[in-house]
């Protein structure tokens, strides 16, 4: 962990890091970890000075895209309950998660060699996924429409689940579908 505070960034900085993560994570979910970075700086609509200014190196760049994808997911939890019933919300955050997971499949082995070397690049990614998810599923029981005999770590374990069996951008279908299966038994027996 860096032990100087880092100064804010600039308006126009912090816009050109958001447009690299997210040229970044298209890229990575379509070609793998291994595209060229110039290919990410080019998409971002950046050139490959300022992609490697914020980013010094490709380990940093995943590090910071996975770290990003986390964030966006959990952060997710609490706006679509503030805009759809709870059961909705669930199941429009699993999608979410399935998303993560592609992002996350065309990284894995950057960031495994990250873990190797001695970095985290997972922190506590674990538990704030399975906080967002159980304040979904809190709100979910609430309102009555889903079991109260499930955790929310019995779903991250079925989440990892269709992870590990459908992760790649092919399966989406698939998993999806094996996302509907499981929601379906979450809901109250008759």
């Amino acid at each position: 962990m860096d032990q100087h505070p880092q100064r804010p960034l600039r308006a126009d900085a912090r816009r050109n890091r958001e447009k690299i993560l997210a040229a970044a994570v298209r890229v990575f979910a379509a070609e793998g970890v291994e595209a060229h970075l110039e290919r990410i700086a080019k998409e971002a609509g950046v050139g490959s000075a300022t992609l490697y200014r914020n980013f010094p190196t490709r380990e940093a760049l995943v590090e910071a895209v996975y770290r990003n994808e986390v964030a966006q997911l959990c952060d997710a939890a609490p706006n679509l309950l503030a805009t759809k019933p709870p059961f909705e919300a669930l199941r429009s955050w699993t999608r979410l998660f399935l998303d993560y997971v592609t992002t996350k499949y065309g990284m894995i082995d950057a960031l495994r060699a990250i873990a190797a070397r001695g970095n985290n690049p997972y922190g506590h990614s674990r538990e704030m996924i399975q906080d967002a998810l159980s304040t979904l599923m809190e709100a979910c029981a609430t309102a009555g429409t889903i079991r109260t005999d499930i955790t929310p770590t019995d779903m991250v374990a079925a989440l990892e689940g269709i992870a590990l069996t459908s992760a790649s951008p092919e399966q989406r279908q698939q998993a999806e579908r094996l996302l509907d299966l499981t929601l379906d038994g979450l809901q109250p027996r008759p």
